[in-house]
């Protein structure tokens, strides 16, 4: 059992705990926007981060400036202090930071290679580095000089929430004593066409397991968490992985991998599904994942639970999805009413799917007893993962 100490977040939610909250808890949807120039001809809505970002320290920038690098330079700017205490205390050896990411700085990439085409030549500011999949980790072990343990993972749509496991293995095995992990990923035009290539694109707001749906928004985020073994007020009390290997990009309709996923983190946790007050559902909004999603946790909650998908506020962040959305339930831990995301839809149940307890705005935790949050994360692959947040013992009662 780990804690996670200090939050830093960044989406088309807002900036920073606060803002991201209230838009959060209110079902704000106003982030997702239609825009031009991702995709040819097409006008598409996108949760893009529209704040202006603080530039890279001018020493790194000739090597490490970008979007990704400096939307995890964000999430890092609010929680600096507690980076700098945890250094202080522990030294920079014994920290590691551990990122999921999929897309670090391929827009980047993407605009040389029109340049190139164009005139024969990659531009001047052209670094293969940009698109390297342990870039932002390393940028961010290299502006605070740390020197533990430093890597990416880019295990699809579970990338962010397989960063929250390796550290807790970081930590378990004693190899750190804390560990900034969590996720980033940018809007590009890569991943853009590429769903759109498999039709799997909402042409407006996404509507996670309505009979309408349609497909994905995609947007873009950061998440970053300080882990360590202290004794905080909102810790990892169990987390799952599992792999379906059923299919490249579809999976297994049984769900019997997220299951799994699930199960597992239940076990480490010591917790009965029951025990569970509410459940962070994936919720892509396409016909495949949300069809095994809702048997999945039919499955695992037989008598139901309080759940939702963010990904009609946020747009699906791809890897940095469930690191923000173990954050979503971190703030809802944090808050002093102890709300919770809200199911922002259409209502339109699909009578196909098994029926699910989707929040509404006003919905919240629990008033006393231990408060258990639960957050799935799947992925192309049939890579599945899942994390259990909850309250330190004796903070709620």
């Amino acid at each position: 059992m780990v804690s996670l100490d200090a939050l830093g977040v960044i989406c088309t939610l807002g900036a920073g705990k606060a803002a991201v909250a209230e838009a959060l808890f209110a079902g704000d949807d106003s982030g997702l926007r239609a825009e031009t120039g991702w995709a040819p001809q097409r006008s598409l809505p996108l949760g893009a981060v529209r704040t202006t970002l603080t530039p890279i320290p001018s020493s790194l920038a000739a090597r490490r400036d970008n979007r990704a690098n400096q939307l995890i330079l964000a999430a890092a700017l609010e929680i600096e202090d507690d980076i700098r205490a945890a250094i202080s205390l522990y030294g920079a050896s014994r920290i590691g930071v551990v990122l999921g990411t999929s897309t670090t700085g391929i827009e980047r990439t993407t605009r040389g290679i029109g340049v190139l085409r164009e005139h024969g030549a990659w531009p001047a500011d052209y670094r293969y580095a940009d698109q390297e999949l342990g870039a932002p980790a390393e940028f961010l072990a290299e502006w605070l000089n740390l020197s533990g343990p430093c890597y990416g993972i880019s295990t699809a749509c579970t990338s962010g929430a397989r960063a929250l496991i390796s550290a807790q293995r970081l930590l378990d095995i004693g190899m750190c004593d804390a560990v900034l992990c969590g996720g980033v990923d940018t809007l590009a035009r890569l991943p853009v066409n590429g769903f759109l290539a498999l039709e799997a694109l909402d042409a407006a707001r996404c509507e996670p397991f309505s009979r309408h749906r349609r497909g994905i928004n995609i947007g873009e985020a950061a998440a970053l968490f300080l882990m360590t073994r202290e004794s905080g007020k909102v810790q990892l009390l169990g987390s799952g992985a599992s792999s379906d290997a059923y299919h490249m990009s579809s999976p297994d309709p049984q769900g019997i991998g997220a299951q799994h996923a699930m199960h597992a983190a239940l076990e480490q946790a010591h917790l009965d599904a029951a025990q569970i007050s509410y459940l962070n559902l994936h919720g892509t909004a396409t016909e495949h994942n949300d069809r095994m999603e809702s048997r999945a946790v039919a499955g695992v909650f037989p008598r139901g639970v309080p759940c939702s998908s963010s990904k009609s506020l946020t747009g699906h962040t791809l890897a940095a999805a469930g690191a923000l959305e173990a954050a979503f339930c971190w703030l809802s831990l944090m808050d002093n009413a102890g709300r919770l995301p809200p199911h922002v839809w259409d209502g339109a149940a699909d009578p196909e799917l098994s029926p699910l307890s989707f929040t509404r705005v006003g919905d919240r935790l629990p008033a006393s007893g231990p408060r258990r949050l639960m957050s799935n994360s799947f992925a192309f692959g049939g890579n599945n993962a899942c994390l259990i947040l909850g309250d330190a013992p004796g903070a709620a009662s």
